[in-house]
């Protein structure tokens, strides 16, 4: 569960930037969980790890995978008689997914903060609270009908979680409009404008402390590759395209040879014969 969700939502993720570093960098967006600490990128992070273990636990307990969990037995009886439809089929148990994601991943940052906790502590864990209760709010009603000659006379329904891309496009929204927090925390979390207080912290609000460095550019420090020298795709419109990656300064083009073995028959008896065959390539490389 907390493996898939950086590259399942990779293609639509967060800004130009950082898809062209995470797109660039070994380990894709994990190397942000350790050198960027209190970003919008590793709100989103956290939203989306949440997410991805609620997703992944619920779907196992409704394909029967897990001992632990099932369906939603709740969901099994009742409906409305008025209406032609009855509760039935297997509805996806999010209860027992939510109560995982948070023993897994909200416990251990309470035991290592302490009762009181810390400022950064108490964001990280209400941007994982951010990222289940997404899966929460898109849930949705699916029916099945029953009757005489494809009529719809009574129909049976169950409740299921949305794809995870829907998902992820949701929480990038919420990345979007993410919240700068205070660093100071008093009796809750407020946000850093001293004129906009007044208005309330959302649970599904994803919130940040720190503002975003330039992923464009190299920096050892906080373990940034920057994009210089990566190779691009000229012809995509995506986080691997020249345009996003190289972050508008352009890119250089040399053509590359390649030499293979191509066109290979058995000869009896008994080896291969092949021809060596020359291909020529463009490669692009940002400035």
């Amino acid at each position: 569960g907390a493996g898939p969700p950086c590259p399942r939502c990779q293609p639509g993720i967060a800004g130009p930037s950082w898809r062209a570093a995470t797109t660039a960098a070994p380990g894709g967006c994990n190397i942000f969980m350790h050198s960027l600490i209190g970003t919008k990128e590793t709100a989103f992070i956290y939203a989306v790890t949440a997410a991805g273990l609620v997703h992944s636990v619920t779907r196992s307990c409704s394909a029967g995978n897990m001992t632990e969990c099932s369906c939603d037995t709740n969901l099994q009886t009742g409906g409305s008689a008025s209406e032609g439809w009855h509760w039935g089929g297997c509805s996806d148990d999010i209860h027992y997914g939510m109560w995982f994601s948070r023993k897994f991943l909200d416990v251990p940052i309470k035991n290592i903060t302490g009762k009181n906790g810390s400022g950064l502590a108490a964001m990280n864990l209400h941007n994982n609270e951010a990222g289940r209760q997404a899966v929460a709010k898109l849930m949705s009603v699916d029916c099945r009908c029953h009757g005489v000659s494809g009529s719809c006379a009574v129909k049976t329904c169950w409740k299921t979680m949305s794809s995870f891309e829907k998902i992820g496009h949701f929480l990038k929204n919420k990345y979007e409009n993410s919240i700068q927090i205070s660093d100071r925390l008093k009796k809750k979390l407020r946000r850093k404008e001293k004129s906009q207080r007044k208005i309330p912290i959302q649970k599904e609000d994803l919130l940040y402390v720190n503002k975003s460095p330039n992923y464009c550019v190299e920096d050892h420090k906080l373990g940034i590759p920057g994009t210089q020298g990566r190779e691009c795709n000229r012809t995509s419109e995506g986080p691997d395209g020249c345009n996003l990656l190289c972050c508008g300064r352009g890119y250089n083009t040399h053509v590359v040879r390649h030499v293979e073995r191509c066109e290979c028959k058995f000869v009896w008896c008994c080896y291969v014969r092949c021809r060596r065959c020359e291909t020529m390539t463009d490669v692009h490389t940002c400035k």
